[in-house]
């Protein structure tokens, strides 16, 4: 059995806290006809004392949802409205999934077990309340590659079969069923605090705020909560911004109720790595507009930011919360800007310096000549490695080249990584590839070599 909470670290943890009555409703669990593990993260497990249990014991909690020991004693659905493409839809909550427990990792942050495709809750509306595998197979792989490119992003804990057949118009069906477990740094989102404007709760607003503050950001309130609760949400979601950008990532569908207030990215449907630095690269086959694409993922996230604001003048007067909000593209700014000095693995200098370099670094790759990926990997370290695109290189990265001779490296290039062919990706061939393999064959090697691929390039990158 997992051990108490209290027993996660070496120091005693303050007690788990409890959702709150209005923020959901407690529901129950689907009961599945099958239960067949396919993925534990023994990694993120080990961060929160479950590394221990025992195949059996890991399907009891996460495949049949038997509560852990003194934590949550039955799953809670959270509430929240949210703008879907800049629609406002409050029709929305936890329709897939819910809150199965709340923990502390080895640092003391208080953390969340979520779940997707557990079954019907309140807010299902039409679906069926599943995920399909593939759908589980899919966020495996993002969340495995964005941690590895220093991603803020949610943890896949567990996945499981559950045997069911599910019925989908935008695959083949019918398709394989799961329920996929998420570690994730809370799951109050934007949208959470929408809905509280619309019924104009603004004492339940406020015990959201100082409950965000304090067990989530380990802050006390002050006097101004409200002002504090929106700078944090500036700086976290300019970051998550920006290191989407670095990494060459599209979520695919940035609506206020997918942007956590912790700045941690999650829930990943139709995400794409875009190969190239392309502007208008969409992951979504129905964002007919590109409202998502890569090139306007900032400006989505501040929109996103923007509609919390709205929300929290409930609390605090437009005037003191509107230059917050305007700090909003230069904290990008200076966000993307180290988050790409981080990936190339440079020391940063000056804001000047690191600005014009990022730039050009911009220009060069907007010319489609090398992809994303290949170009960090080739200069790994701030020192261009001979190769394929040498020409290239030459041709539209000279003023990169000079520019970098400035800088110092932040990074060694001893690990066995950097002297392979290829860089590690995530395209959506290779994902089909290896979604194939497990639908046609039942193979699940090419899914755990390519998180382990993964991994191993995540500790080069260290």
């Amino acid at each position: 059995m997992p051990p108490h909470i209290g027993a996660m670290a070496s120091s005693p943890q303050p007690p788990i806290v409890g959702i709150a009555d209005f923020l959901a409703d407690a529901v129950e669990a689907a009961d599945f006809p099958q239960a067949i593990l396919r993925f534990r993260n023994d990694r993120a497990a080990a961060a929160v004392g479950m590394d221990g249990l025992s195949n059996d014991e890991w399907v009891a909690h996460f495949g049949r949802f038997r509560p852990l020991p003194g934590n949550l004693p039955q799953p809670l659905a959270l509430r929240y409205h949210g703008h879907q493409f800049r629609s406002y839809n409050p029709d929305l909550g936890d329709g897939r999934g819910f809150t199965f427990a709340q923990l502390r990792d080895d640092q003391g942050r208080l953390l969340d077990l979520g779940t997707k495709g557990s079954g019907t809750t309140p807010y299902s509306r039409f679906g069926d309340g599943r995920l399909t595998l593939k759908g589980g197979v899919r966020e495996i792989l993002a969340t495995e590659m964005l941690e590895a490119l220093g991603v803020n992003t949610s943890k896949t804990f567990s996945l499981i079969e559950t045997g069911e057949p599910l019925q989908r118009g935008d695959e083949p069906s019918p398709t394989r069923s799961s329920v996929l477990v998420r570690l994730s740094h809370g799951h109050i989102r934007i949208g959470s605090f929408q809905r509280l404007n619309i019924l104009d709760r603004a004492d339940e607003m406020e015990q959201l705020t100082r409950y965000v503050l304090e067990q989530l950001y380990g802050e006390q309130p002050g006097d101004a909560p409200a002002l504090r609760l929106l700078e944090q949400v500036v700086q976290r979601t300019a970051r998550l911004a920006a290191s989407y950008m670095a990494a060459g990532f599209v979520h695919g569908v940035l609506n206020s109720d997918n942007i956590n207030v912790t700045g941690e990215s999650f829930d990943y449907g139709p995400w794409r790595f875009t190969p190239f630095w392309d502007a208008e690269f969409t992951a979504a086959y129905f964002d007919h507009q590109g409202l998502y694409a890569f090139g306007r993922q900032p400006q989505a996230i501040h929109w996103d930011v923007v509609q919390l604001a709205i929300a929290l003048v409930k609390l605090a007067p437009i005037e003191a919360l509107a230059p917050i909000l305007d700090a909003f593209p230069q904290v990008y700014e200076d966000a993307f800007s180290r988050a790409m000095l981080a990936r190339l693995g440079v020391q940063p200098r000056s804001d000047a310096d690191d600005l014009a370099l990022v730039q050009a670094i911009e220009q060069g790759l907007a010319t489609h000549t090398v992809g994303i990926d290949r170009f960090f990997f080739d200069w790994s370290g701030g020192r261009r490695r001979p190769g394929p695109y040498d020409h290239t290189y030459t041709q539209h990265f000279g003023e990169v080249e000079t520019m970098l001779t400035r800088y110092d490296s932040a990074r060694t290039t001893d690990h066995p990584y950097w002297a392979d062919a290829e860089p590690c990706s995530m395209h959506i061939d290779e994902v089909e590839a290896i979604w194939a393999a497990i639908d046609t064959r039942d193979d699940w090697s090419l899914l755990h070599k390519k998180v382990a691929a993964i991994r191993r390039m995540g500790e080069a990158h260290k």
